[in-house]
């Protein structure tokens, strides 16, 4: 007989680790069958006579089993081996015993109180799945931060539309960093206590307050930055931008701060820089309307992403520097692009631009996709900075 046959305990703990790990949210909803049993094996008096070691030291293992769940043994009679006292089957009685044997005993008792209490407080709670989802916060969060999620749910609960700032919100030891750390886990368990359909926009789902939008520009202008009381360098709320006296004749767009930083002054212009996917907040400015501009960026996926975006402000953009004779000039400066865009189709950019882009993102004609960077030169990326 060969030992794949019997279960000893160290297999039904490794059976049960696995069992634990893709059945725990489950048990958590109270789902599952109990008890639950687990066969041992069945030996014949062959198997016994042909490698009587293996038997003995598995009835040994079982016989010597302190552990929680119940042993069922049986008795069996053989006509040669005589009458014979084997284990049958490990029956467990709860979720609790099969985490004990799994070493997730305390992680589990912690999330099953957690669980339980914020049903207890939010009884619509055990209708949705985003406790089951997050198990790892009812099980492993700290007494602190566990007490302070729960405080801010509350809160946000009574108070569903305070438009307060998130450093506003009156609760002891909560900071704006630990919220913003935790805004998916939650809009989803406000969203849920509420009975709504999960948000995308944290601030809209808790009745809070957005934080202005801050744009970097330079005022590259002599004359126009007479009208700003000599100052060159701002980073200032939105709003407050687009009610500047300034009239500029052009725009220079960059996609990175020291770029920027590093344009000369130009008669009638001003640089915005470092606004990536935010570009397209510039159509807000109601004195840049008409106006001519330009936008140097990544020659990479995400470049080419933003450039679209930026059109979306200004139909006129031009790039520069952002076409293939640039790329192949600079070998020297090329690198990997670790993470891509995973945008497919950007309809605003140029059949130049379209091309690099193309080549940057690992397509060819047909859409063929290169298996790795580097195996291709328009598989490669060129920063501006």
């Amino acid at each position: 007989m060969t030992r794949n046959k019997l279960l000893f305990p160290e297999d039904v703990r490794e059976s049960l680790t696995l069992k634990f790990r893709n059945q725990h949210r489950s048990w958590l909803g109270q789902q599952g069958q109990w008890p639950l049993v687990l066969n041992l094996g069945s030996p014949t008096e062959r198997d016994i006579s042909t490698d009587v070691s293996l038997i003995r030291a598995w009835v040994d293992a079982w016989s010597s089993w302190r552990d929680v769940g119940f042993i069922n043994w049986e008795t069996r009679q053989w006509p040669r081996m005589g009458r014979q006292y084997i284990p049958r089957s490990l029956m467990l009685a709860s979720s609790q015993e099969v985490a004990r044997l799994v070493g997730c005993e305390k992680q589990w008792t912690v999330a099953r109180e957690r669980y339980d209490g914020l049903v207890a407080v939010w009884p619509i709670l055990s209708a949705n799945p985003v406790l089951l989802r997050r198990y790892d916060v009812l099980a492993e969060y700290g007494e602190e931060d566990f007490e302070r999620l729960c405080s801010l749910l509350s809160w946000l609960e009574r108070n569903p539309a305070s438009h307060l700032y998130v450093r506003q919100v009156p609760i002891s030891g909560l900071d704006t960093k630990w919220i913003e750390r935790r805004t998916g886990l939650v809009i989803e368990l406000i969203c849920a206590i509420r009975g709504e359909t999960s948000a995308h926009d944290f601030f809209m789902a808790c009745g809070l307050k957005r934080p202005p939008h801050r744009i970097r520009f330079r005022v590259l202008c002599p004359d126009l930055r007479n009208l700003v009381r000599g100052l060159g360098d701002l980073e200032v709320p939105l709003s407050d931008v687009a009610q500047l006296p300034l009239a500029p004749a052009g725009a220079i767009i960059v996609e990175n701060l020291e770029t920027g930083l590093a344009l000369p002054d130009l008669p009638g212009v001003v640089a915005f820089m470092k606004l990536g996917n935010a570009v397209g907040v510039l159509d807000a400015i109601p004195w840049l309307h008409g106006i001519n501009g330009v936008y140097w960026g990544d020659i990479d996926t995400h470049g080419y992403v933003i450039l679209n975006q930026a059109r979306s402000a200004f139909p006129a953009l031009r790039s520069v520097l952002m076409d293939e004779e640039t790329l192949l000039a600079n070998q020297k400066l090329w690198g990997e692009e670790p993470v891509q865009s995973e945008q497919t189709e950007l309809s605003l950019l140029q059949d130049h631009e379209r091309m690099v882009w193309g080549g940057t993102s690992w397509q060819r004609l047909g859409n063929t996709r290169k298996a790795r960077a580097g195996t291709d030169p328009m598989g490669q990326c060129l920063r501006c900075d």
